[in-house]
């Protein structure tokens, strides 16, 4: 296929032109996919490029000069027309959607060194940006102004405020057990909300049943392949915030697994370019209470289980992406770790005192899982803020005591 990046589908392997998926919609393979009421899905479309061109194009300490958070600086890894009049109009509201180009960190903890990617300072403080933006801009280049997603809450929010930002509209589906916080915070940026009498899963079906029919262009992670897409710019912003040294073991907290899954295909292509010697290994964290790659990775089978947990934004009964994710885990040589509830919330205060960084539930579990297996040369993701879901910090923040003006200066005199 001569272009400048097609389509191949995760399980059969058959490839397609982008004109065929694009134009018709087409999220999942034709040939293979499939989505089954709490199950995983099949058929995932993985978009690729001409490695060999692009190696000619620039070389790796040129890409290294580009700055961390401006995706669209390398427009040959991505699936958008950059020249489209529709993309054009909008070209210089993309600083709108910049990412920090500053949110890669170094701390000290116990003495020992590690890397933060810290996602809570996103255009709405959560990893999803990356996903929503890509959709966003492919949305525009088709001429679709609206877009519509099921969410735990921080796909939602993300989509909302990245969709008011651009001048595209947005519809929400999300479980009833939404954290207030993002619940408020999607309806903030004028998404129109659905409060589904369910988990997420059902969510998911709803939304994507309803989008079907209605023929809204769908965000549902994994299912439209520019999520996976959008998510592997962390993989560069890593690799050009290191100045090429990779940390080799991330902990990766894990849901639905496309956090996963696209920070594999970043590093991926990263070797293909010949820029990376080797992948670093990817250590996937679940929530016990959500623990379906936990029990895929071990045994190879999937069964849907209920999910409970404090960790929202991490639990899903029936992850989207578990075999992409999989063999992204395996690929990398890396596996899978379990963490409490209570594990979490020690994890997310000490996060919060020791590195002044407030993060949610989700985003402490990897540095609860980091704790329980002390390792060199690791880099933790912080996928969301704390302010997403204040009920968290309620239960280890006491309320304090009111204070008269005398009973004040009794404590302080």
């Amino acid at each position: 296929m001569n272009e400048k990046y097609h389509y191949k589908c995760f399980d059969c392997g058959k490839t397609y032109s982008k004109d065929e998926i694009e134009n018709n919609l087409i999220y999942l393979c034709p040939v293979c996919g499939v989505v089954e009421k709490n199950k995983p899905q099949k058929g995932i479309l993985l978009i690729e490029y001409d490695y060999e061109t692009i190696k000619r194009k620039i070389s790796k300490d040129e890409f290294l000069k580009i700055p961390s958070g401006k995706f669209w600086l390398y427009d040959y890894l991505w699936p958008i027309d950059f020249q489209n009049e529709r993309v054009k109009k909008i070209t210089n509201q993309l600083k709108k959607i910049s990412l920090p180009g500053d949110n890669f960190l170094i701390e000290k903890y116990d003495n020992k060194t590690i890397s933060i990617l810290d996602e809570t300072r996103n255009p709405t403080l959560s990893f999803k940006d990356r996903a929503s933006s890509l959709v966003a801009l492919k949305a525009i280049e088709l001429g679709i102004d609206l877009i519509s997603a099921a969410s735990t809450g921080n796909a939602g929010s993300s989509l909302a405020g990245i969709c008011a930002r651009l001048g595209l509209r947005s519809i929400v589906f999300v479980p009833k057990k939404i954290p207030e916080a993002k619940r408020i915070q999607i309806q903030s940026f004028g998404a129109e909300i659905v409060l589904v009498d369910g988990d997420y899963d059902l969510a998911f079906d709803i939304c994507l049943e309803i989008s079907q029919e209605k023929k809204w262009y769908n965000r549902n992670t994994a299912y439209n392949p520019l999520t996976i897409e959008g998510k592997k710019s962390a993989a560069y912003d890593i690799f050009i915030s290191s100045k090429g040294k990779i940390p080799k073991n991330i902990f990766i907290p894990t849901g639905d697994g496309v956090i996963l899954s696209g920070l594999y295909k970043g590093f991926l292509e990263l070797k293909k370019l010949g820029w990376i010697d080797e992948l670093p290994k990817l250590i996937s964290v679940q929530a016990k209470g959500s623990d379906a790659f936990y029990r895929y990775f071990n045994t190879k089978k999937f069964e849907y289980k209920n999910t409970e947990s404090i960790a929202d934004s991490i639990c899903a009964g029936a992850p989207r992406a578990l075999f992409l994710g999989s063999k992204s885990i395996e690929e990398s040589n890396g596996f899978v770790l379990l963490v409490d509830d209570e594990e979490i919330l020690t994890a997310q205060k000490i996060v919060s005192e020791k590195f002044g960084i407030l993060i949610e539930p989700s985003s402490a579990a990897a540095f609860a899982a980091y704790k329980k297996n002390v390792i060199d040369d690791v880099l933790l993701l912080f996928t969301g803020n704390g302010l997403k879901d204040i009920s968290s910090l309620a239960k280890w923040n006491k309320q304090p005591e009111v204070l008269s003006n005398n009973s004040i200066k009794e404590k302080y005199f």
